[in-house]
């Protein structure tokens, strides 16, 4: 099978994406009409716009997120963007089904008072843009609450409470992102073990740009049931082992791990040495906008690093489904409709 026909195949492949941030998520398009709404922040000219989006370094990348999330000032503009996110995954990328993972400490009050909005108001406009886009798109949509874990435990305690006092039904898990060295994972421990409690799925990032004791601690102190990124797990095998044996899958983000030198070319990257040591592997985007990437584009190049046929690429898909936690009935249609396309 020909690249570009394999590049058609997944084209039209239903997906489920598991790592994937909603603010990484804002488009051109979608910056472009927020920045109307708030000059100043960014560039408004498209011409700029494009290349202040263009990815230069991660820096660069920590740039263009917060400015993003400085544009994000009312429910309004919040529910835009999630709306919007969720037109060009279900469209573009034939997505079905996403976690997406949401950091809502930095857009409310009191952590931002000069653009801060209340809990409540974030919740109702993540909540009212899922609702639309499922009913327009046919996209189901789910929530990981994340903590930025630069923030320290002050945002965990304030993302569990969000967490705990706005609980929505399609919250169905608690993350931890942001920069790893110098933020220890067993620090959230009490967080996550009351996350968990409340039934919320354990999915913190780690091994991303620190070692294989990062991704320990996250499965010893955090309780994780996937792993975001992981990268770095590569370095031990009994790890590996560990992983394949207690069926703990990674969200691998090929392109992203490029981009923040988590891994120096994606001809190094790990991600077959993960599949041979039998660890369940899923395919995700991260932040696809800021990255210059997509998740068709990440399923391009896992199935050239993995060396897929069509058959493999479509148990990428399957894996996905498998490893989210969608409901059964969902995971059941979706794994069907893979099937259905696979068949054409």
């Amino acid at each position: 099978m020909g690249h570009a026909d394999l590049s058609s195949f997944i084209a039209g492949l239903p997906k489920a994406e598991l790592h994937v941030h909603h603010v990484g998520s804002a488009s051109p398009g979608i910056v472009s009409e927020l920045a109307m709404r708030h000059p100043g922040v960014v560039p408004v000219d498209s011409e700029e716009l494009r290349r202040f989006f263009e990815f230069r370094d991660f820096a660069h990348f920590v740039d263009v997120y917060l400015a993003v999330v400085a544009l994000l000032r009312t429910d309004e503009d919040i529910r835009y963007l999630t709306y919007e996110v969720a037109r060009e995954l279900a469209t573009s990328q034939q997505v079905r089904y996403a976690e997406l993972t949401c950091t809502p400490y930095t857009s409310v009050l009191p952590h931002d008072p000069d653009r801060g909005i209340p809990i409540e108001a974030y919740t109702e406009a993540i909540e009212d843009a899922r609702t639309a886009a499922e009913r327009d798109f046919g996209i189901v949509l789910r929530w990981i609450y994340d903590t930025p874990g630069e923030s320290g435990v002050p945002a965990a305690d304030a993302t569990l409470s969000f967490a705990t006092n706005h609980r929505v039904d399609a919250l169905v898990g608690f993350g931890l992102g942001g920069p790893e060295i110098g933020v220890g994972r067993p620090q959230f421990k009490p967080h996550f073990d009351a996350a968990r409690r409340l039934g919320l799925h354990s999915v913190p990032h780690a091994g991303e740009t620190t070692g294989p004791e990062t991704v320990w601690d996250a499965l010893a102190s955090l309780g994780a049931e996937r792993i975001g990124h992981g990268t770095s797990s590569a370095q031990d095998s009994r790890l590996l082992e560990h992983l394949a044996r207690h069926g703990v899958p990674l969200e691998v983000c090929p392109s992203s791990n490029i981009a923040t030198r988590a891994v120096a070319s994606l001809d190094e990257h790990p991600i077959a040495v993960f599949r041979d040591a039998g660890v369940t592997v899923t395919v995700n985007s991260d932040d696809p906008s800021m990255f210059g990437t997509s998740l068709n584009r990440e399923y391009e190049i896992a199935a050239r690093l993995l060396d897929l046929d069509r058959d493999g690429v479509a148990d990428l898909a399957r894996t996905a489904v498998s490893a989210s936690f969608a409901p059964d009935v969902l995971k059941a249609s979706l794994l069907a409709e893979i099937d259905a396309y696979v068949g054409v």
